[in-house]
Parts: C-alpha cells; structure tokens; sequence
C-alpha cells in the first residue's frame, strides 16, 4: 500500500466497516512505520479489491486490518493477502501471529483456521456495536516450514491480484 492508495482504501474501510471504520489519519500513520508496519492491498482492473496490515514488534506480529470487498469474496483475495501477512511476519522473525476477528464473521474465522490460527481468547464487547472478538494465534516455526498454503474452494492461497509497497 502507498500513499497514493489510501484514499480508495479509506473509501473501502467506511463502507465494509462503518461503526468501526478507522479515520484516514490511521492508514497515514500506520503507513510512516515501515519499520514495525506493512500493508498490502489487491487490484483489480486497476481498482482496489482488498486490503489487509501487519505490525510487527518481535517476537509478535499482529493482524492489523484485513478486507475485501464483497462483490469479490470467493476469488482467494483474502487468502493471498493473508499469505502475504504471514509470509512477512516470518521475514520479521515474529514467533506467533496475533489477530482480532468479531465473533458473528464464520466466514473470516474459518479463513484463519485454514491457515492453523486457533482461538486463543474472547474480549467481551470490543467492537462498538457490542460484538465479542476472538482473539486467534498462529504460531510460527522459526526457520522451519511456512503454515500450510490451503488450497481452498476460494482458489489457491498464493493466488489473486496483490499489489505491494513500502518498506522491501
């Protein structure tokens, strides 16, 4: 993700998630840490499709953010930018990988198990409407095999138009 992408992503983030969309001014700062942060997002026809952020403070990374946009779930977006938060956090030497989803999104909570998330805890209430967060972990093997790639009815993991930028 750059600079350039954060208004369409802005634009994104208010209409998936709209009681609890960031400000613009969090994608900016998110994005002036590339030395903890990454954020990549997926196109297509030239248009923003999908979104999704890691931080990274070793030994733990964290799922900041990740989206996309209904008219293309199924296409293995999700997936790949999901490979792509993994695949970072690894390079970052991150030993687990942390992440929040709302705990009426099965269709977000099996993506993660797919790729060996497990529940770790519930915080009550944490999104504004009153929703419980799952909070799920992956551990990751330091210099050992990557977590499996699932190869899903969504389509292969690895696949689907992903576009990065930021720090290398």
């Amino acid at each position: 993700m750059a600079l350039e992408d954060v208004p369409a992503v802005n634009a994104l983030e208010q209409r998936l998630f709209p009681a609890d969309a960031w400000p613009v001014e969090m994608f900016l700062a998110e994005l002036s840490q590339p030395e903890t942060r990454r954020y990549t997002v997926a196109e297509s026809g030239g248009e923003i499709v999908g979104y999704a952020g890691l931080m990274c403070i070793e030994p733990i990374a964290d799922v900041q953010t990740i989206a996309v946009v209904p008219e293309f779930e199924g296409r293995g977006i999700g997936s790949a930018l999901l490979t792509r938060l993994i695949d970072e956090a690894r390079r970052r030497r991150a030993a687990d990988v942390l992440l929040e989803v709302r705990e009426d999104n099965p269709r977000a909570q099996q993506l993660y198990v797919r790729f060996g998330f497990e529940q770790i805890h519930v915080r009550r209430k944490y999104y504004r409407d009153g929703v419980d967060a799952l909070i799920m972990r992956l551990q990751l093997v330091p210099d050992g095999p990557a977590p499996p790639r699932p190869s899903t009815a969504d389509g292969p993991a690895a696949d689907g138009p992903t576009t990065e930028a930021g720090q290398a």
